[in-house]
């Protein structure tokens, strides 16, 4: 199938669409047609990302925790592209702790930017979704809503809740023509796995770090960032109509795999 032109015409929003995996879905949407608007909080990666993606990127700098730029951002978007089609939402960030020691203002903003930011640009993208007789969301969640690594209480819940939410939001937009659906990484080379391999990487270089962590999966690497987006622009795309309310793993086969062995 050709997948050039399966966005064109269509109005999409990337939240955190300036780095890692929403660069990467911005990217994958402007070459499938679609007209994007990226948005992200830090103004020089949106516009490295708008150059990169090119001429049917646009960028918007505004916060996902903050309702009035969530607002803005679909109105932009309304404004430039004729309404709105597609809003894939990739912000997220990651902190260390268990919830004794992960301070309560760490905590919130956690959840407001994993969680609260894709409330918020919901809120506003689906009645504009609505006008147009139907439309897409795409969440970026975790394998961590599923299980979990020591010591990232507050990282895990809010994946856990994503996926929740992605359920209810399915349930009430599925007469609208609304589907929402949520994508579920294991490792993925991206610049939040590199900051977290310098946290931890000791005598390790970043890349041999990297490499070390891609041996717990199964297929002995981790994600592109680029698959990621094919899954999502999957989703996203007239293919996947008949999909709604579902957390989709790629992983690598990491939630295949249990930890126990057997002996050699």
């Amino acid at each position: 199938m050709d997948t050039t032109k399966e966005f064109s015409g269509r109005s999409i929003i990337v939240t955190g669409g300036s780095l890692g995996m929403g660069r990467a879905c911005s990217k994958r949407f402007a070459d499938g047609g679609g007209n994007v608007l990226i948005v992200s909080n830090d103004a020089a990666s949106v516009d490295e990302a708008v150059a990169e993606t090119g001429s049917n990127a646009s960028g918007y700098v505004g916060d996902v925790r903050k309702a009035g730029d969530m607002e803005q951002a679909v109105a932009t978007a309304v404004a430039r592209h004729g309404g709105l089609d597609i809003l894939a939402c990739c912000a997220g960030i990651q902190r260390y702790g268990t919830v004794v020691d992960t301070p309560e203002n760490v905590w919130d903003d956690v959840f407001d930017v994993n969680l609260k930011g894709i409330y918020l640009a919901s809120r506003f993208a689906i009645p504009e979704m609505r006008k147009r007789g139907g439309g897409a969301i795409v969440a970026i969640s975790s394998v961590q809503a599923y299980a979990s690594q020591a010591g990232v209480a507050a990282y895990t819940a809010s994946k856990g809740a994503i996926n929740a939410l992605v359920r209810a939001m399915a349930l009430d937009h599925a007469g609208e023509n609304i589907t929402v659906n949520a994508v579920c990484p294991a490792s993925v080379d991206t610049p939040m796995l590199r900051w977290a391999a310098d946290l931890w990487k000791g005598d390790h270089t970043q890349d041999e770090m990297i490499a070390l962590w891609g041996k717990g999966h199964p297929v002995g690497r981790v994600g592109k960032a680029s698959e990621i987006a094919e899954l999502v622009a999957f989703l996203a795309s007239e293919r996947a109509r008949f999909i709604t309310g579902a957390d989709i793993k790629i992983d690598g086969g990491t939630m295949a795999k249990l930890g126990i062995v057997l002996p050699e």
